[in-house]
């Protein structure tokens, strides 16, 4: 099933795996925009021609401005045992992410220390532990391919906070293509940033066969260098 907002990679009675477009939240905010549980909620009540409240239950999540693969709960039980999966750390995910500057090596393990800033929805990192409340991150990344001034990294966080992909790869002076918060100097003009949720590969938490699903890149002219990857 696909929209404007979405596309359905997988669907079974517990899980839903989507595709989604860069700018739309994942869940609803203050500002009362239209968010992806939403809209996939909309879909089920629709398919399934459900009455009353639909579950949808929201596992993780990815940034408004970010493109790609977001697994979300049809059931109270599924949404369960994935955040159990989530917290072992027992999901593998991979992102792509387009940036301007080469770095200084083509691969690389990143560990920074994390300090969130709520008001203006924001992180600092900082290279060592200064105070006690500061988050570990960590992140692997690896250089792909360059096309024209672009070059593609290939990163799988190992932590999951907040923006830790935008603000590692930015504090090593490659920001995000669009990503005006941690560095990068234009906006793209459809005011997301290039950063993909491109694979994620875990146990099935009722079936217990490996899921891996990839999601295809985002039809944004920057990204079609890169098709060769999909």
């Amino acid at each position: 099933m696909t929209n404007h907002f979405f596309t359905i990679l997988y669907e079974d009675n517990h899980l839903i795996i989507v595709n989604k477009k860069g700018g739309l939240l994942v869940q609803g905010d203050r500002t009362g925009d239209a968010s992806l549980v939403d809209l996939v909620k909309d879909y089920l009540k629709k398919k399934y021609q459900k009455p009353g409240n639909i579950f949808c239950g929201v596992i993780h999540r990815i940034d408004r401005p970010v493109s790609g693969l977001v697994i979300l709960a049809k059931t109270s039980k599924a949404l369960e045992r994935m955040n159990a999966l989530f917290r072992e750390k027992k999901i593998k995910k991979t992102y792509w992410a387009i940036v301007k500057n080469k770095p200084a090596e083509e691969e690389n393990t990143l560990i920074h220390w994390l300090e969130k800033d709520t008001s203006k929805n924001k992180v600092k990192l900082y290279t060592k532990a200064a105070h006690k409340d500061l988050l570990n991150v960590e992140l692997h990344y690896k250089l792909i391919r360059q096309v024209d001034h672009f070059f593609l990294l290939e990163v799988y966080p190992l932590t999951g906070r907040p923006h830790q992909i935008r603000a590692q790869l930015a504090f090593m002076g490659c920001p995000i293509r669009g990503d005006i918060k941690y560095g990068y100097p234009t906006a793209n003009t459809d005011q997301c940033i290039n950063l993909h949720a491109q694979h994620i590969e875990f146990i099935h938490p009722v079936q217990k066969t490996i899921l891996s699903c990839s999601a295809p890149i985002p039809s944004q002219p920057t990204w079609k260098g890169f098709e060769f990857l999909k």
